[in-house]
């Protein structure tokens, strides 16, 4: 055993001690000194582990303490792990159901200015982008058409035919490691699918990137909750498949060096991910929370903006983490059962920022991850008095972006 493999062993058991006990080590996030300030919070999945394999991989595993996954998992498979850390519990970003009102129903679109990229033909086609989320309601009219169909798979036969390791993921797939005992299905993965690209043929929700292929990778469950682990395997499902967008309308992660690793594989693969920024009015530069302040490079934070396009009072915000505003206020979706509802959060800001990237990118489908950020963060609306907390000051504008990202890559 070489002398980085003997310290990765080390580092390993001080990593479980300390997210045991409530304490950081800088052991575990040696990167990023942000990530070392009070980053674990003591949720610890004590008997679950998230390994990254040597070759970029992840997996979830189950041990019935630390010692004794150390002595059974990690020392006979050591030359082939980079890394290990408990798993852990998260949280899906918390929206308000509001009722109607007199506002325009696709108020968000316009604002935006999704119309003026429409008129050209460019409606998200033929980009795939993950709902990465709690269930999306793949029978819901509007959501049904748009769904990105795994051919390879035979639906309900219990069997795994494309070999990809997940069975029957015909219509996407599902990583629940702890069922909930609810049974009302969550509305917010089929809300944030329909705000990115609910088929407007077929019901009154107009999705951003209404041609967009929706691929669903369900981790949280209907009662809110999810894992760590559970998120990165979601993840790592939808670059396979090969989403280009992934939307994470979710946070609250703890000891996150695990999941920091998983967005810097999905970089390496060319996917761009959308982040909501949180609903708790604070200044995530300041009181950080994860993956929203992590600021890599293929990642978009977004705040919401209301329909007077301020600032929500409940949206955090951040001059360095957070990058744009989009409208996250009254916003109208889907939900199951063939429904549709008003909701609003950052959760439903984030969507309209993959949906516009859906549309940049359909546009212009050799453009990199990079350019379609770049695209967005150099075209935003500032109107005086109007400024966001955010990184660009502004408010996303699709059409601006397009108009953009024709000079990036011509």
């Amino acid at each position: 055993m070489d002398v980085q493999r003997i310290l990765f062993a080390v580092a390993f058991i001080f990593a479980l001690s300390a997210c045991s006990n409530n304490k950081t080590s800088n052991t575990v996030f040696p990167e990023n000194g942000a990530l070392d300030s009070n980053a674990c919070t003591g949720n610890a999945i004590e008997n679950k582990f998230i390994v990254q394999w040597e070759d970029g991989k992840f997996s979830v595993e189950s041990g019935e303490s630390a010692d004794e996954f150390k002595k059974s998992f990690i020392e006979p498979n050591l030359e082939q792990i980079r890394f290990v850390e408990y798993d852990r519990q998260l949280k899906v970003e918390t929206t308000t159901e509001v009722r109607s009102s007199s506002i325009n129903d696709s108020w968000g679109q316009d604002k935006i200015s999704a119309r003026g990229v429409w008129a050209e033909g460019i409606y998200g086609q033929n980009i795939k982008v993950a709902v990465v989320d709690s269930i999306v309601d793949v029978t819901h009219p509007q959501i049904q058409p748009r769904i990105a169909v795994n051919t390879g798979e035979v639906p309900d036969n219990g069997l795994d035919d494309d070999g990809n390791g997940v069975f029957d993921d015909y219509y996407g797939a599902a990583f629940i490691s702890t069922p909930s005992s609810v049974k009302t299905p969550s509305a917010h993965g089929t809300h944030v699918a329909g705000i990115i690209a609910a088929d407007s043929r077929f019901g009154s929700v107009e999705g951003v990137a209404p041609l967009a292929q929706i691929i669903p990778a369900q981790f949280i469950t209907n009662d809110g909750g999810g894992s760590l682990g559970d998120a990165v395997l979601a993840m790592q499902y939808s670059a396979n498949r090969g989403a280009k967008i992934i939307n994470a309308s979710w946070g609250g992660a703890p000891c996150v060096a695990s999941l920091r690793s998983a967005f810097t594989e999905l970089q390496s693969k060319g996917v761009l991910i959308i982040v909501a920024a949180g609903n708790d009015a604070r200044d995530i530069d300041v009181y950080p929370e994860f993956p929203a302040s992590f600021g890599l490079s293929n990642q978009i934070t977004v705040a919401a903006s209301s329909v007077s396009d301020f600032m929500t009072s409940w949206s955090n915000s951040g001059f360095n983490f957070v990058h744009v505003a989009a409208p996250g206020e009254r916003i109208l979706s889907t939900i199951p059962g063939n429904s549709t509802a008003y909701m609003e959060g950052t959760s439903m800001a984030a969507p309209f920022v993959s949906g516009a990237a859906a549309l940049l990118w359909s546009a212009k489908p050799n453009a990199t991850a990079t350019q379609i950020r770049s695209a967005i963060l150099q075209s935003v609306d500032v109107s005086a008095g109007h400024e966001f907390k955010v990184n660009t000051r502004g408010r996303i504008n699709v059409e601006k972006a397009l108009a953009k990202l024709r000079e990036l890559v011509p």
